[in-house]
């Protein structure tokens, strides 16, 4: 007869908080274990021959307690009675099976670290957030593994995880109270993660986020908000976490034509999307229009993402959207983005600055006026020491070229630009100012792409990624 399969581990939380746990062990492979335990307010016993220096300046501070220095089985059976848990974590394998062995034989959960086999109970890896805790075990077989996964759920949640379950936690009897009906509490709970409410207690902010949970029990709507984010340059690997976590809250989002379609992937899948951008046969929408329907969403409670590549406040006409939110008395937030300068600069392997040639970075926009006219700052910008990058050049890129070379720029000074950068299709054409728009010409170089005049071009690396490759 066949056996059954072993059906894993059950995930469990328990209660250590002035449990007695005894530890076998006294250097690196211990230390981690006490390091958990204590963060859980164990009673900690440990039975080592020498202890690590941490664990001895721990038991100098009445911390932990040395029940011993052999681990010799009288005195183990001595000890185990009454432990909460067992850990047998030293280097000598057998002597940890044999510790495993005797806490198996009263019952006592036991785990021999790094071996599976005669634990009763393995630790998985942990996110602590105040009293949310997260735990992530592969069952012994894989534990790097496990760490890995944590470092990946940690980078996902939100920094005031701990702030918003301990208010949470004190709003809880007040709100059973006010809201007998479980149905409809559920939906309180739900409506007030979802909106402003869990970010202002989050933020610590919990006065704000007591009047949201009351205007809920109310039976009223949370207000609405507008967040201005910054998508960066175009991989979505560099959004931030803070742009991730609004992405995925958003009600609707309001867009540009600049941001590809693996940004917007990462957005909420139910969201609204409002394309408010640039197109090719299509009319921009105006930015008082703009201004005018973020404002008209938040009015009727949605969360309203206004989602820009590169940064908000760098050409991203983000100044000019808060003083319309802010006339209007709606909240909003505002998130920095990784700016196309440096982004783009950064995967085609060009220094925005080096000590040798560039000690400073000037940012400029190329967007032409409705003329046709560039009214931009050459006296500043045609000037050796420094490098210059100018978004929005492509299409005035002839007359950019030939205007830094009128007010002083030699002919053969370096520049180079960047076409879809930081995305997978990335094209880096370099040059200098006399050739750079034949260049780009006869290659059919289009938006989005980024101009870079200055020496640096000639400090560019060829780096690994073969999106860095002419």
């Amino acid at each position: 007869m066949t056996a059954p399969a072993d059906p894993g581990w059950f995930p469990l939380a328990l209660r250590l908080h002035d449990a007695r746990v005894l530890v076998v062990g006294g250097g690196g492979i211990a230390l981690n274990k006490v390091r958990l335990l204590l963060a859980h307010g164990a009673r900690i016993e440990i039975v080592a021959t020498h202890l690590d220096d941490r664990l001895e300046q721990w038991r100098a501070e009445g911390r932990i307690a040395l029940a011993g220095t052999d681990a010799a089985p009288d005195l183990l059976r001595a000890l185990l009675p009454g432990c909460r848990l067992v850990y047998a974590a030293t280097d000598d394998r057998d002597l940890n099976r044999a510790v495993a062995a005797l806490a198996r034989g009263m019952n006592i959960p036991v785990c021999a670290v790094d071996d599976p086999a005669p634990s009763t109970f393995i630790t998985p890896a942990q996110i602590h957030r105040g009293p949310v805790r997260i735990a992530i075990s592969t069952g012994g077989a894989a534990p790097v593994l496990a760490r890995r996964l944590r470092e990946r759920i940690e980078a996902a949640i939100p920094a005031g995880l701990d702030g918003l379950a301990r208010f949470l936690e004190a709003e809880r009897t007040r709100v059973v109270a006010r809201c007998p009906d479980i149905a409809r509490r559920r939906r309180v709970w739900e409506d007030f993660l979802d909106g402003p409410g869990a970010t202002a207690a989050g933020a610590g902010d919990t006065a704000t986020a007591r009047q949201v949970l009351d205007r809920l029990l109310d039976g009223g709507k949370t207000g609405g908000e507008v967040w201005l984010v910054g998508a960066g340059p175009g991989d979505p690997d560099l959004l931030t976490l803070r742009a991730l976590h609004l992405m995925q809250n958003a009600d609707s989002v309001l867009y540009d034509q600049l941001l590809p379609p693996d940004v917007l992937d990462r957005v909420r899948r139910d969201a609204e999307r409002v394309f408010v951008g640039k197109q090719r046969n299509r009319h921009t929408m105006p930015q008082a229009d703009i201004n005018a329907e973020m404002i008209r969403r938040a009015r009727a409670g949605e969360r309203v993402l206004r989602l820009k590549g590169g940064d908000p406040f760098i050409f991203g006409r983000g100044g000019e959207e808060i003083e319309a939110l802010m006339a209007a008395g709606i909240p909003f937030q505002v998130v920095p983005g990784i700016t196309a300068a440096s982004g783009c600069a950064a995967y085609a392997g060009i220094p925005l600055t080096h000590r040798d040639c560039a000690q400073s970075c000037l940012f400029v926009t190329g967007h032409a006026r409705a003329d046709g006219t560039l009214d931009l700052p050459w006296d500043s910008m045609a000037r050796p020491g420094q490098t210059v990058a100018i978004y929005m050049g492509v299409t005035a890129l002839p007359a950019l070229c030939e205007t830094l070379i009128r007010h002083g720029l030699p002919a053969d000074w370096p520049a180079a630009v960047v076409e879809r950068g930081t995305r997978p299709d990335q094209r880096v054409l370099t040059g200098t100012l006399g050739d750079l728009p034949d260049l780009a010409h006869r290659n059919a170089v289009a938006s989005p792409a980024l101009v870079l005049v200055g020496e640096v071009v000639n400090h560019r690396v060829i780096t690994p990624p073969p999106m860095l490759e002419n």
